[in-house]
Parts: structure tokens; C-alpha cells; sequence
């Protein structure tokens, strides 16, 4: 059976087990307790009132986080002609069509992002198995699916993330670094709390934003208290 390393355990002697803590808690808490060599990312798991296998109930977008992730990310765009270019000069990593289809079907897959416009899709569908279980596919819902690649592609590389509920309720999503100190984390976190409300599904009955959970890439989960949160938003 795997230990739990000291900092992790030093870490978690600091969180009180059970306890919701409020937004400004949970972040300081977060942030004066990283210990890591390297800069540690910080995630959030929101729990939702939701059954994800009725359609109606899946909630899924992206938003644009005002502060970024922290991190360099690698765009992909399938596009042809006039905006293949716009998509290299908004600053796209890799572009072209069907080039790179057959290059991914041999197993290339150094990207983090991708984005289509909309006559690429009959093509791009047969990659459908390989980029589907990794999140990778395309979609309308999100943004990914459009002949505005340029906008498309400058949201993606400034830190716009997807995310979808999974099979459990949650919602998973990174937003942002422990460098980022504890006002533009919260920030990234009330964007992506804002948005997650604005999608409430009109056939979910009770209470929507159930938990909140944050935690570092290596530390334990710290519970933040959702009505503090909404309080917030008003």
C-alpha cells in the first residue's frame, strides 16, 4: 500500500477534515502551504446537482480564465487556404488538414488543443477514437468548431479551458498556478464558478453547486464552502 509523503501529511495536519472553509481560507491555505520544488498547479473538483446520463443534464462549455494557466500551451488547427494562415499568425503551433490527419493516425499527438473550422469536420471526425478519449476532439459547444480560428486560437494559448461533468457529478478543471498568488487564483476560480452557474441545466432540481474542493498537484484537498461562493457572486 503506497505512504503518503511527509509534506503531503505536514500539508495535511494544516486542513481541518470535514471543515468548508471559506474562498479566502481555502486559497491562503493553498498558497502558504506549497512546498514543492517546482510551481504547483492548482486544481478545483465542483460538485453538482446533476445526473450526467440524461442529456439534459450534461453541462459542458469553456471559459477564458482572466489570468491564464501558467503554462504554454500547444494549439493545433485543421484549416485550409486564407485560414490556415490566420490561424499561423494568430500563433498556432501546427496547421493544415489532411497532412496532419494521417500524421495523428500514426500515433503523433504533441499538442494540447485543437481547434477546426467547420468544412475540416468530415474529415477530422475519423480521428474521432483517438482524440475523443482524450479530450482532444473538436466540439461547437466549446469554440472549437469555428471559421474564427484566429480568435479561437489566441483564447486557447491565453488559458481558456473546457470542461465537462463527468459520470460522477464533477466538474475538473485547473486554474492556475501557485505563483499566481491568492487574488488572481481566485479570480481564475470565481470566472469558472460564474460560468458553471450560468449552464445550470432548467431540469435540475435542488442545490447545483453542491461542493468545492481545491487542492495542489501535491497536497490534499482543501473544501471551500459553495454558499461563500455564491455569496461572492452577486
Amino acid at each position: 500500500m503506497a505512504k503518503s509523503g511527509k509534506r503531503y501529511l505536514e500539508k495535511k495536519t494544516m486542513v481541518e477534515a470535514g471543515k468548508r472553509y471559506s474562498l479566502k481560507e481555502a486559497v491562503d491555505i493553498l498558497v502558504g502551504t506549497a512546498r514543492a520544488k517546482f510551481d504547483e498547479t492548482v486544481d478545483a473538483a465542483i460538485r453538482l446537482g446533476v445526473n450526467p446520463k440524461h442529456a439534459d443534464q450534461m453541462v459542458r462549455g469553456s471559459v477564458a480564465l482572466p489570468n491564464g494557466l501558467g503554462k504554454t500551451v500547444r494549439v493545433l488547427v485543421f484549416a485550409k487556404g486564407e485560414k490556415e494562415k490566420e490561424a499561423m499568425d494568430a500563433g498556432a503551433d501546427f496547421t493544415g488538414s489532411d497532412d496532419l490527419i494521417e500524421k495523428i493516425k500514426e500515433g503523433w499527438l504533441d499538442f494540447d488543443r485543437v481547434v477546426a473550422t467547420p468544412d475540416m469536420m468530415g474529415s477530422v471526425g475519423k480521428l474521432g477514437k483517438i482524440l475523443g478519449p482524450r479530450g482532444l476532439m473538436p466540439n461547437p459547444k466549446v469554440g472549437t468548431v469555428t471559421f474564427d480560428v484566429g480568435r479561437a486560437v489566441k483564447e486557447l494559448k491565453a488559458g481558456k479551458v473546457e470542461f465537462r461533468v463527468e459520470k460522477a457529478g464533477i466538474v475538473h478543471s485547473p486554474v492556475g498556478k501557485v505563483s499566481f498568488g491568492a487574488e488572481k487564483l481566485t479570480e481564475n476560480l470565481l470566472a469558472l464558478v460564474e460560468t458553471i452557474i450560468k449552464l445550470k441545466p432548467a431540469s435540475s432540481k435542488g442545490t447545483y453547486l453542491k461542493n468545492i474542493s481545491l487542492s495542489t498537484t501535491m497536497g490534499p484537498g482543501v473544501k471551500v464552502d459553495p454558499v461563500d461562493v455564491r455569496n461572492i457572486l452577486k
